[in-house]
């Protein structure tokens, strides 16, 4: 799975004061916990959380708070209600002996019948939730649409992950073909003309 490097300076004061100063800095105060770890409080520059937040991607962080390494997520992450500049960032310490949880994006293939015949393709989720260990997840989860009819879907319990566990509600539409308006009205077009033929067939027939 894909990893982003992220480099943080350890800070022994915490609080509001510390934060506020932390912040003018350009930087963003930080912890990290969980997996035998002892809660360590650092500091990251904003811009460094660029790569992984602003981003349609799922990463997994590799963490150097100087000079100590660690696997983790980001499992947390505060913005100004305002500026929507980063308050703060909760990371989780990983093992690689146990399983991690995470939200991985779909990626679409294939090319659906439905489409091609007028459909409009609709992702309902964009994102699944997944466990397992960090070196059994993928990139992505890829979803084919190659059968994929008017009206149809693909649900979550359709799709495999081979050592993965999907957490969503199976029954969940990932992906769906929807009849557009378009294709309603020259449907109901084609209908309507179908029925005028008929009509004057049957009149003909009379005389």
């Amino acid at each position: 799975m894909k990893t982003i490097a992220i480099k943080g300076d350890s800070r022994a004061s915490v609080g509001k004061s510390a934060n506020k100063a932390v912040r003018k800095n350009g930087q963003v105060p930080c912890v990290v916990y969980g997996s035998g770890t002892d809660n360590i409080n650092f500091t990251v520059y904003e811009a460094d959380f660029q790569h992984l937040v602003y981003t349609p991607n799922t990463y997994l962080v590799r963490l150097d708070i100087d000079g100590n390494q660690m696997m983790a997520k980001l499992h947390d992450i505060q913005f100004h209600p305002v500026s929507e500049a980063i308050l703060h960032a909760d990371f989780y310490a990983l093992d690689l002996d146990n399983p991690v949880e995470l939200a991985l994006p779909i990626r679409v293939v294939g090319n659906s019948p439905g489409v091609r015949a007028g459909g409009k393709l609709q992702v309902k989720i964009r994102k699944l939730r997944v466990r397992g260990l960090i070196q059994d997840l993928p990139d992505d989860i890829e979803v084919n649409i190659d059968a994929l009819e008017i009206g149809k879907s693909v649900r979550v319990r359709e799709l495999s992950v081979p050592n993965v566990e999907l957490l969503d509600t199976p029954e969940n539409s990932v992906v769906s073909v929807v009849v557009t308006r378009a294709a309603r009205s020259a449907a109901d077009a084609a209908g309507e003309e179908a029925e005028g033929e008929t009509e004057e067939g049957t009149e003909e027939a009379a005389e």
